[in-house]
């Protein structure tokens, strides 16, 4: 539900090819276009990709205070991964840079590679990422070819399935902590079974006890917004 005066948190399912800025942004402007409060504050807990789909938490007014506790909350991912090759990006956004051998990859090799992935493990976040290194998303350096020192960091990998969906295309299933990139999961994976692997595609299902099936399309929030529609949010 919208309630602009009281604040709100609003899920929303991120169309493809779309930041999590670009929905903030465009969330904000139909705000101020209505002129109910020009100053009201819109916020997003926990980015996705854009070449991600899926559940993305924006948070209006007072309800921006909440941000902090909803980016602790554990994540659940859907998507695919295209093995024996890699990009740049270790996702789709980018042409593939290497090609490697697939023909020994096989289900128990799936299998047993897998379970490496499960519980805490370290992971070096892409280079294309929004990471800050003094002051400057790391994304700015690798376009220009210039790679940045990035720091390894501990998450937590709670639950890992992976089905051969149309080979060498891969299905998978992951809940995982806070700070998790499914990309550099993606990357690791393929790196682990000697051969390459990149994300080809990304749904956000669930953050906490937030679910998908819950969310709005964008164009429902902005149609409610547009229309000074007001309404209160279960508290």
């Amino acid at each position: 539900m919208i309630d602009l005066d009281r604040g709100c948190t609003i899920l929303i399912d991120k169309p493809l090819d779309w930041t999590s800025f670009d929905v903030v942004n465009k969330i904000r402007y139909a705000i101020r276009k209505t002129g109910i409060n020009r100053k009201i504050k819109v916020g997003h807990a926990g980015t996705l990709d854009p070449r991600a789909t899926g559940l993305l938490i924006i948070c209006i007014g007072k309800h921006t205070k909440k941000i902090q506790n909803f980016q602790n909350f554990p994540k659940r991912y859907l998507g695919e991964f295209y093995l024996g090759k890699t990009t740049p990006s270790y996702d789709s956004e980018q042409k593939p840079d290497a090609f490697f051998d697939v023909d020994h990859i096989d289900l128990p090799l799936i299998a047993k590679t897998r379970n490496q992935f499960l519980g805490s493990i370290n992971q070096i976040p892409p280079q294309f990422s929004a990471i800050k290194i003094q002051g400057k998303p790391a994304y700015l350096s690798a376009r220009k070819g210039k790679g940045v020192e990035l720091k390894a960091r501990r998450v937590n990998i709670f639950n890992f399935e992976v089905q051969i969906k149309e080979w060498p295309v891969l299905s998978f299933q992951v809940s995982c902590s806070k700070g998790t990139y499914i990309r550099t999961l993606a990357h690791d994976f393929g790196k682990a079974l000697d051969s390459g692997a990149y994300l080809l595609e990304l749904r956000r299902t669930r953050i906490g006890p937030f679910d998908i099936s819950n969310a709005w399309g964008l164009d429902q929030v902005l149609s409610f917004i547009q229309q000074t529609t007001i309404v209160t949010e279960n508290k």
